[in-house]
């Protein structure tokens, strides 16, 4: 697949010189038979389509954005690419003609998609961190984020997570596992209000946290720090909001948790036990790995209706245990891909880890959370290599965005459109609203933009055509998806 800038441009562009049916109705398709995110003009018409219908008049949750995550890998991965790549993958994530992400993350001291062990806190015992500094970022993640500022119109939230303190601050002095030490519950907190005040002196303004990437641990594979809820509870109420709150920082979102939402209920259940614990919580941050199909919404509406106020995101996902498959579209829509679970995982559970299809996994997902309360979703890597890094931890994963950087070669998989189809139509301040379907082999989630817009995205995983009349207050269209589609229809 040809990927100059010009075609993946005008392939995400919203134009077409095609005569409508309806004028205040766009129909927007990526399948397995080669759309990319194009527009669709002409459908198929059925005796007996199924219905979807769209009340805007139930209202749930507010959208806060979509988005992925900016890491040293993919920053580092965009500088070896020509100037004319790199600008290329940086406006198909964040212009308005591309995906226009609305909401990202970044990881505090080095990740396992870092090309080395480091912390912004190296000299140990400088517990008033007269030494901090962001230096390990200035060439290639703090670059590549104020190029996306500068090229996104509409801007974007930007939160940031640790992976570990340095080890001279935990109990078994290694970057991997162990625990902070209470003595330095302190200086971890004051470690949060000093990298706001660096990366706002690089002209970056941090929108909120996570207080810990995976406090359960990931193995003892790469960079880990481990708590309990009780103890990520007790940082936060006494330590970590308190130094925020003390240093005019008080309107910066604390996220808990942050781990697969199999364990969720647990950890809300200590987080909003009561209005104290609660207080410095803006919210609960959930990745997707405890499964390759379930979405858990059970644990979900549980983590809704114990803090409905607050802030309920998935801030992270991949396809994971897999090195890239290069400029095949087809694989990416077959049940091929295997993940972490499907090796290791223990008996009891190893039920959840089938093969699967990774664009049906990031379709699905994405609807099932926005059913079930979830107000942002945030991918993992933008830009991995054709091996599936740069990474020192060895922990291969998949990217929406593949390059070359020895041949500038850069390919945009159907992970990219898909989730385009979401951030680029479903904007900050939209509204889930309520929809009814009646044929139960689609998944549909509808929202209404603050412009008054509505977008509804219809997902068939299935290997069939499906066709559907679509009721959306004075909008009455017949539609059909192809097989193994996903549609987002934009009603004007």
């Amino acid at each position: 697949m040809k990927t100059t800038p010009f075609l993946i441009l005008m392939s995400i562009a919203m134009l077409s010189s095609c005569t409508r049916k309806n004028q205040d109705l766009e129909v927007y398709e990526t399948s397995e038979s080669g759309n990319q995110l194009t527009q669709i003009t002409n459908f198929q018409q059925a005796e007996n389509p199924s219905s979807i219908k769209v009340n805007s008049e139930t209202e749930l949750q507010t959208i806060t954005g979509f988005g992925g995550a900016f890491t040293e890998s993919s920053a580092y991965l965009l500088n070896q690419l020509s100037s004319e790549k790199r600008n290329l993958i940086l406006k198909a994530y964040f212009s308005r003609e591309g995906a226009n992400y609305s909401l990202t993350r970044t990881h505090m001291n080095s990740c396992d998609f870092s090309r080395n062990n480091y912390a912004y806190s190296p000299v140990a015992g400088d517990t008033e961190l007269e030494h901090f500094s962001v230096d390990e970022d200035r060439d290639d993640l703090i670059p590549m984020i104020k190029d996306a500022m500068a090229i996104s119109e509409d801007g974007f939230r930007l939160f940031a997570s640790p992976w570990t303190a340095a080890p001279w601050m935990k109990d078994n002095n290694s970057w991997v596992g162990g625990k902070l030490l209470p003595k330095y519950y302190d200086t971890w907190a004051l470690f949060f209000s000093k990298y706001v005040d660096a990366y706002k002196a690089e002209g970056i303004n941090i929108w909120g946290f996570t207080v810990e990437n995976e406090p359960h641990g990931n193995g003892e594979n790469w960079e880990s720090m481990h708590y309990s809820p009780e103890e990520m509870t007790h940082f936060v109420r006494h330590y970590l909001g308190p130094k925020l709150e003390a240093d005019g920082k008080g309107d910066l979102v604390i996220l808990g948790y942050d781990q697969n939402r199999e364990g969720l209920k647990e950890w809300v259940d200590v987080m909003f036990k009561d209005e104290a614990s609660s207080k410095y919580y803006g919210g609960t941050a959930v990745h997707w790995y405890e499964s390759t199909y379930d979405y858990f919404p059970e644990e979900l509406q549980y983590a809704h209706q114990k803090a409905p106020e607050k802030f309920l995101i998935q801030t992270e996902a991949c396809i994971d245990a897999e090195v890239p498959v290069w400029k095949d579209d087809k694989w990416y829509w077959k049940k091929e891909a295997t993940d972490w679970g499907y090796d290791w995982r223990e008996a009891s559970k190893k039920y959840l880890h089938p093969k699967y299809a990774p664009a049906n996994r990031y379709a699905r997902d994405i609807i099932g959370c926005l059913n079930n309360w979830v107000d942002g979703w945030v991918d993992w890597n933008m830009v991995l290599d054709t091996k599936g890094g740069p990474n020192w931890a060895n922990n291969w994963c998949i990217a929406p965005v593949i390059v070359n950087p020895q041949e500038d070669e850069v390919y945009f998989t159907p992970l990219y459109y898909i989730m385009a189809h979401f951030s680029k139509f479903i904007r900050p301040g939209a509204k889930i609203i309520e929809t009814q379907h009646t044929d139960e082999a689609l998944m549909v989630a509808a929202a209404e933009n603050p412009d008054g817009t509505i977008a509804v995205v219809v997902f068939n995983e299935g290997k069939e055509q499906r066709n559907f009349k679509l009721d959306a207050g004075t909008i009455s269209q017949s539609i059909s998806i192809s097989p193994q589609a996903i549609q987002t229809i934009l009603i004007k």
